[in-house]
């Protein structure tokens, strides 16, 4: 395949790659977009595979098929609850990509470019790198935190601010460096570099505690995208340009809707620090709230059946427990006996932007049932019943009531104003920002103790 066809074929993957965002964007569409996607990188594959650069068929065929492969286990073997996990730990690949790239460029003997394009080269090189480290390491921490083998509690070492400003500037100041040194000094001046990239992707997600973690998804599927980017500079390959910014800008923008849901600021989060001091569940004058009323799943249904409205908060304890088909076989059961049921949807449930969109979705759940905190937050005071599904943070009254609360200014779905709130949840145990919830303590607050998928499953068949 010649340079004309190459160049006309990114350009219609392109196209399906733009079209595969704008499909995404919406529930209704999510589907297609997905296809839009698949056939956008399927004519990038191919297109590359039959261009004149490739020189190894059998090599690169060998890697397709073990990596291919890999992709097709995982994706079989991934649970939806999982799915966090997944995205953070491609993210590394596409960080480490980046790294080797620009390693085997550095290293590439057929290059001989003088003068100014000498001087860009090399300036692609050592961001690519740069980029590509902290995104490896930064994704392999954020996996580690999402799966529970590190804590969510972040890492305060002292002057950590002055630690990252310090790695920061010394990487800037490195790249002049390398900019006028020679291949030897160079290297290891990349080398060095390397080092410090990953030591601040590792202390950056670190200090970031649990509540921010889909933030932190979202800002590293960014980082990804422009790492991808880099590297496309790198091989002069114009639709690993092209894909790359689109990823980036797009991570970027999804950062900045999560930080606004969770009014906070981008580089607040960077700086690490939200669920670092777990609240007590105290009134404003230190005391005691009170005692947890427990409920049973027959009682529960008692109440759902003398209701007329009914919303149910999923998070990322119905996810957990594989819930979101009893709760999708419940919602059936109730609106058969004319009870009108909604779902209430924060931006940052789960563990990664939408996790609770897919999991519904999976479950068949029809999309108009499914609202966004703001499209209902105003009409909880209005509905009978709300049904919390293994949420925590995101219907914790703290964010509003407390100010020296470490979730102080959340937006929160303002739950406790129905007139009966049921939680069901396996403990009193706190959400993953560690942060203790008066809600559970509330007048009109009762607890439904147990796996939430044998809990929905027990109030479905009560119903029947």
């Amino acid at each position: 395949m010649n340079s004309g066809m190459v160049t006309a074929a990114y350009i219609i993957a392109a196209i399906f790659f733009i079209l595969s965002l704008a499909g995404l964007s919406n529930q209704e569409t999510a589907r297609r977009g997905n296809w839009f996607g698949i056939a956008g990188m399927t004519i990038a594959i191919l297109a590359t595979v039959a261009s004149a650069s490739v020189t190894s068929y059998s090599l690169l065929i060998l890697m397709m098929v073990i990596g291919g492969g890999i992709g097709a286990v995982m994706a079989r073997r991934v649970q939806m609850t999982e799915m966090p996990e997944l995205v953070a730990i491609l993210h590394s690949f596409v960080g480490l990509a980046a790294v080797l790239v620009g390693f085997a460029t550095y290293f590439d003997p057929t290059l001989h470019l003088e003068g100014a394009e000498h001087t860009i080269h090399n300036v692609e090189i050592y961001l690519g790198i740069l980029i590509g480290a902290v995104t490896f390491t930064g994704s392999v921490v954020a996996f580690g935190k999402l799966n529970g083998k590190i804590g969510s509690k972040p890492l305060m070492l002292p002057h950590r601010h002055m630690l990252n400003l310090g790695i920061a500037v010394l990487c800037v100041f490195l790249l002049f460096i390398f900019l006028i040194a020679g291949k030897g000094f160079g290297t290891l001046v990349l080398i060095v570099m390397t080092v410090l990239a990953l030591v601040f992707g590792i202390h950056m997600v670190m200090a970031i505690g649990g509540a921010d973690m889909p933030v932190v998804i979202s800002m590293l599927n960014s980082y990804s995208g422009w790492a991808a980017a880099a590297t496309g500079f790198m091989l002069s390959n114009d639709l690993l340009i092209i894909v790359g910014a689109l990823v980036g800008s797009s991570g970027a923008i999804l950062s900045y809707i999560m930080c606004r849901a969770m009014n906070r600021q981008f580089l607040s989060v960077i700086m690490g620090g939200f669920g670092a001091a777990p609240t007590a569940a105290v009134g404003d004058d230190g005391e005691e709230q009170g005692e947890a009323i427990p409920i049973s799943a027959d009682e529960v249904s008692q109440l759902l059946l003398d209701a007329e409205e009914v919303v149910i908060v999923p998070g990322y304890g119905m996810a957990v427990a594989h819930a979101q088909h009893p709760v999708s076989e419940l919602t059936k059961a109730l609106k058969d006996k004319g009870v009108n049921v909604r779902f209430a949807i924060h931006p940052v449930a789960g563990r990664m932007p939408g996790h609770m969109n897919v999991l519904l979705a999976e479950a068949n759940v029809p999309y108009d049932l499914v609202l966004e905190m703001d499209e209902i937050n105003d009409e909880l005071s209005g509905i009978d019943v709300v049904i919390v599904i293994g949420a925590n943070d995101i219907v914790n009254p703290a964010a509003l009531d407390n100010p020296s609360s470490p979730i102080a200014g959340m937006p929160v779905l303002e739950v406790w104003n129905a007139k009966t709130v049921v939680v069901s949840k396996r403990s009193m145990a706190t959400g993953y920002a560690g942060v203790e919830n008066p809600l559970f303590f509330k007048e009109n607050t009762r607890m439904l103790f147990g796996d939430a998928k044998d809990s929905v499953e027990a109030i479905r068949q009560s119903i029947r």
